[in-house]
C-alpha cells in the first residue's frame, strides 16, 4: 500500500487533475490519495475573509469566484452531465456553509484563530469531493475524523498516539491487513481538535504532514509527494538556473534542506516517515516519468560531500550578550524556554566560546516579540548592568550547505569560507553541528544572491560557470587567444552562461596574477610592470591561489614549462596545452601525465599539438572510447612543408620555396625544425598514443629528404648551401610532374609501425589536391575499413592555433 499526496497545483487545473488520475489509476497496489486545496485557494478563502471581516461587500464576489473555480473544474474533467450536476450539488452544499461563516463575519466583523481554520478547511473539503468523483470505485474520507490535535503553547499540535489509532480503525479492513477500498481519497491539512471537536489544522504545508502520518501509522510502502519540481534540487533554481535534480536524500539531509527554506516539502512530514524507515519519493505531476528524489535511510553511490545549498530570507540575529553569561549554568535554558513558551521558533544558535554571547537566527516577523520577550526574561540582569539589552540586527539572510558525507571529507568548512571571501562576502554568525551534516551561516541580505551563486559554482554548477584561466605565453599563438577571449567574453555570458575569467598571464620573465580577474585590454602594459617570474613563482602563485575551476594554458614552445604539467595537475589544475613537448616525450611521461588527469578528476588537452585547430585527436579519442580501433594512420601533418611542396615549379626552386615559406610565416625562424621532419614526428607520435599505441620518438622510420649535413652548422651555413639542393630536386620534380603526381611529406602508423617519407602520389589521391598549408588525415579503422574517415583543413597559423586552444578550454567548461 502507498500513500500519494498532490499538491495544489497538483489539482490547479483540468490537466493537472487528469494527471493525477492517470498517476493513481496507473497504481498496481491500493493508494491512499491526499489532495491539497486547488492552486491558490487556500490564499483566496483568507483573503475573502479578511474583506468580510472588514465589512467590505467585495467579499462576495470573491466567494463566487471561489465556487465558479470549481465549478469550472467539474465542467472540464466530467463528461457524464448527471455525474456533474450530483457533484455540484456536494460543492454547493459546502460552499452555503462557507457563505454563512463569511456573513457572520461580515456581519461581527471579527474574525478568530478558529473561525479562519473552519474557513480554510472548505479548499481542500472541496477539492477532494472533485478528486474522488473522477477516480473509478474511489472512496472519500474526512480527514477531520481521524487527524487530532491539541492546544499547545497556542498552536494546535498533533496527538500522534490518538491520530495513529484513529487512522488504522478508518482504514484497516477487518483482517486488519488491507486498507478498505483500492483508492481512498483524503482532504489534506484539516484536523480537529480531540477535546471540543472543532475544526484545527496542520498548518501550511500540511497536507505533506497529514500524507505522512497516515503512511506511518499504516506502514505504507513509500510516500510520494507530487509536486510541481522534479524533485529536491541542489539550490534554487530561480537563483540558479543550472541547479539540478538530486536523485537520492537522507531523511537528515532532506529536513535540514527543508528546514533551511527548500519548500519541496513541509518539514515535519519528514519525522513520521522517518521513524518507520517509509521512503519519500517526491515527483513531479506534469512529468511523471521522471524519477524524482527518493529520500531515504540510508543513501547509495554517495560519493558527494554536498547534497545541497539552502536558504531563509528575512533573518534578524538577535544577540544575547553580557559578562554574567560566562560560566553561568542555566542562561541558555531560560532563552529557549522563554521563546518556546511564546511559540517562537529558533533556526540557528551561535555561541561564542567564551560563553559570553549567543547569537540566535529568528524570522524577521518574530523578532520584535523575541527581542520583547528576552528583554523581559533577563530584566534584572539588563537593570544591574550583568547583560546588556537584546541586539537585534535584520536585513540578513541564512544559507545553509547540507549533506551527511561532510563529515568524511576533510576541508569542507575550509572551502565554504575560503569561497566566500574569495567573493568578498564576510560571514556574521555561524554554526555546525558535531554531526557535520549541516553547515549554516549568516550573511547580509544583499550577498544572499552572490553567496548562492558563489558556493554552487564551488561545489556544483552555477548560474555562471566561472573558468579561471592562467596564460602561459604571450606570442603569437597566445596573444591570439587572448584577444579571442576578450572578443567572446560577453557572447558567452549571454548565450553559454559562462564566464571566462583570466587570472594569471605570463610571459618568459614576468608574470601578472590576480584572483579578481586581469583587463585583457591592457594587459600587456599590466605585465611591463609586473614582478619577473619563472617556474618556481608560476607553480607557487598557480598552486597557491587554490582557486577553484583552474585551468593552465600553455602557449609556448618550452620544454620548461611543460615540466611542471604534473605538479599543476596534482593540484586538481586541468592542463590544455599548445606545446607539443608533454605529450610527445617519453612515453612512460606522458602516461603519467595522462593518468594523474583522470585520478584528480581534471583534464589534459592538447588538441593543437596535431593540426592546429583540427579536431584530430578529440575524433581519435571518440573512436576509440566508442570501442573501434584505429589501425592505420596517414597523414601529412606540416603546413610548412606542404607550402613547399606546393609552392615548387620549374621556375620556383627548392631554396626559394623555403625562404618564403619563411618570409610568409609559414615555418618556423630556423626552417631545418622543419625540414628536418623532427615536428612530423612529434605530432605521429602523438596521434599514435591517443590512437592507443606505445610508440617512442625513436621508433619512428625516418625517411627524410635533407642531407643531415646541411641540419647542422650554423643558420647562415644552411642558407648558403641550400641552393645546392635545388638541380636535384628540379631533376625529380619534372619526373613527377610527367607522371601526374606531387610531393606529400607523410607520416605513416600501421598497427604501431610508424614512419615519415617524402612520397610523391598520385592523381585522385586524397593528398594529390592538398592546398596551402593544409593538414589532412586519414583514419583506417575497424569501422571504416573501406572508406577511412578523413579530417582535412587549415594545419597551421596562430589564429587557427589559437582557436584550437580555446577550443579545448570550452571543452572543460563543458563537462
Amino acid at each position: 500500500m502507498k500513500v500519494l499526496k498532490f499538491g495544489g497545483t497538483s489539482v490547479g487545473s483540468a490537466e493537472s487533475i487528469l494527471n493525477l488520475k492517470r498517476i493513481v489509476e496507473r497504481q498496481e497496489q491500493q493508494v491512499i490519495v491526499v489532495v491539497s486545496a486547488l492552486g491558490g485557494i487556500t490564499d483566496k478563502l483568507i483573503a475573502t475573509s479578511r474583506l468580510a471581516m472588514h465589512g467590505d461587500e467585495r467579499y462576495k464576489d470573491e466567494f463566487t469566484d471561489i465556487v465558479h473555480r470549481h465549478h469550472d473544474m467539474i465542467d472540464s474533467v466530467f463528461t457524464d452531465l448527471e455525474q456533474c450536476r450530483i457533484l455540484k450539488t456536494d460543492i454547493n452544499k459546502l460552499a452555503e456553509e462557507l457563505r454563512s461563516i463569511y456573513y457572520g463575519l461580515f456581519l461581527i466583523k471579527d474574525l478568530s484563530p478558529k473561525t479562519l481554520a473552519a474557513i480554510v478547511s472548505y479548499g481542500e473539503r472541496m477539492s477532494s469531493r472533485i478528486t474522488a468523483a473522477i477516480m473509478k470505485d474511489a472512496q472519500w474520507f474526512d480527514s477531520r475524523e481521524f487527524i487530532k490535535t491539541e492546544l499547545k503553547h497556542g498552536k494546535n499540535t498533533l496527538d500522534s498516539e490518538l491520530t495513529a489509532k484513529l487512522v488504522k480503525d478508518a482504514f484497516m479492513a477487518n483482517d486488519n491487513k488491507t486498507i478498505s477500498s483500492k483508492v481512498c481519497v483524503v482532504p489534506g491539512f484539516i484536523s480537529t481538535d480531540k477535546n471540543t471537536g472543532e475544526t484545527t489544522n496542520l498548518g501550511r504545508g500540511g497536507s505533506d504532514y497529514t500524507a505522512a502520518i497516515i503512511a506511518a501509522a499504516l506502514d505504507a510502502e513509500t510516500l510520494e509527494i507530487w509536486t510541481d519540481v522534479n524533485g529536491f534540487m541542489t539550490a534554487d533554481p530561480r537563483v540558479i538556473p543550472t541547479a539540478y535534480t538530486i536523485a537520492e536524500l537522507s531523511y537528515v539531509e532532506a529536513m535540514e534542506l527543508c528546514n533551511f527554506g527548500a519548500k519541496v516539502i513541509y518539514p515535519p512530514t519528514i519525522y513520521p516517515v522517518c521513524v518507520k524507515n517509509i521512503p519519500i519519493i517526491v515527483k513531479n505531476t506534469f512529468n511523471p516519468e521522471n524519477p524524482g528524489t527518493i529520500i531515504k535511510n540510508k543513501v547509495t553511490n554517495d560519493s558527494k560531500p554536498i547534497k545541497g545549498i539552502s536558504s531563509i530570507g528575512g533573518t534578524t540575529l538577535i544577540t544575547v550578550t553580557g559578562l554574567s553569561m560566562v560560566g553561568v549554568i542555566g542562561v541558555n535554558r531560560r532563552i529557549f524556554t522563554a521563546l518556546a513558551d511564546h511559540g517562537i521558533s529558533v533556526f540557528m544558535v551561535s555561541q561564542a566560546s567564551s560563553e559570553n554571547s549567543t547569537s540566535i537566527g529568528v524570522r524577521d516577523e518574530d523578532a520584535d516579540e523575541a527581542v520583547k520577550v528576552l528583554d523581559s526574561e533577563f530584566v534584572k540582569e539588563i537593570e544591574t548592568g550583568a547583560m546588556f539589552p537584546m541586539h537585534a540586527e535584520s536585513g540578513l539572510a541564512t544559507i545553509a550547505i547540507v549533506g551527511e558525507n561532510m563529515k568524511h571529507t576533510p576541508g569542507i568548512a575550509g572551502k565554504l569560507f575560503g569561497t566566500l571571501g574569495r567573493s568578498g562576502i564576510s560571514v556574521i554568525a555561524c554554526a555546525q553541528g558535531a554531526s557535520e551534516t549541516n553547515i549554516s551561516f549568516v550573511v547580509s541580505s544583499k550577498y544572499l544572491r552572490k553567496s548562492l551563486n558563489v558556493l554552487h559554482d564551488s561545489f556544483f554548477l552555477s548560474e555562471y560557470k566561472v573558468l579561471n584561466l592562467f596564460i602561459c605565453g604571450i606570442g603569437t599563438v597566445g596573444g591570439n587567444l587572448i584577444e579571442q577571449i576578450r572578443a567572446q567574453y560577453d557572447e558567452l555570458m549571454r548565450t553559454r552562461r559562462l564566464k571566462l575569467n583570466v587570472v594569471g598571464i605570463s610571459s618568459s620573465s614576468k608574470a601578472l596574477f590576480s584572483r579578481d580577474g586581469i583587463d585583457l585590454s591592457t594587459y600587456r602594459k599590466a605585465l611591463a610592470d609586473a614582478q619577473p617570474s619563472d617556474m618556481r613563482r608560476l607553480v607557487n602563485e598557480i598552486t597557491g591561489m587554490n582557486i577553484f575551476n583552474s585551468v593552465f594554458v600553455d602557449c609556448t614552445a618550452s620544454e620548461e614549462v611543460a615540466g611542471i604539467y604534473k605538479t599543476l595537475l596534482e593540484h586538481n589544475v586541468s592542463v590544455v596545452a599548445a606545446n607539443k613537448i608533454a605529450a610527445s616525450g617519453d612515453y612512460e611521461s606522458y602516461r603519467k601525465l595522462k593518468d594523474t588527469a583522470l585520478r584528480r578528476g581534471v583534464k589534459f588537452l592538447f588538441e593543437t599539438n596535431v593540426g592546429a585547430g583540427l579536431p584530430i585527436i578529440g575524433t581519435i579519442g571518440d573512436l576509440c572510447s566508442s570501442g573501434d580501433k584505429i589501425l592505420k594512420i596517414e597523414a601529412v601533418l606540416s603546413g610548412t612543408l606542404n607550402f613547399i611542396f606546393n609552392e615548387i615549379a620549374a621556375d620556383v626552386p627548392f631554396s626559394e620555396t623555403v625562404r618564403r615559406a619563411k618570409e610568409q610565416g609559414y615555418s618556423e625562424p630556423d626552417p631545418r625544425i622543419d625540414l628536418s621532419g623532427k615536428d612530423v614526428v612529434r605530432k605521429l607520435v602523438i596521434l599514435a598514443r591517443e590512437a592507443g599505441y606505445k610508440v617512442e620518438q625513436d621508433d619512428v622510420e625516418k625517411h627524410l629528404f635533407i642531407p643531415n649535413e646541411l641540419l647542422k652548422g650554423s643558420l647562415n651555413d644552411f642558407w648558403k648551401a641550400l641552393p645546392s639542393l635545388d638541380n636535384e630536386f628540379e631533376r625529380k620534380r619534372e619526373i613527377i610532374e610527367r607522371e601526374n603526381k606531387r610531393w606529400r611529406f607523410v607520416a605513416k602508423m600501421d598497427m604501431g609501425k610508424t614512419s615519415v617519407s617524402l612520397e610523391a602520389v598520385p592523381v585522385g589521391h586524397p593528398f594529390y589536391g592538398l592546398e596551402g598549408s593544409n593538414n589532412i588525415v586519414l583514419l583506417t579503422t575497424e569501422r571504416y575499413r573501406e572508406y577511412p574517415m578523413q579530417i582535412q583543413g587549415y594545419g597551421a597559423g596562430a589564429g587557427v592555433t589559437a582557436a584550437g586552444v580555446f577550443a579545448n578550454i570550452m571543452s572543460i567548461a563543458n563537462i
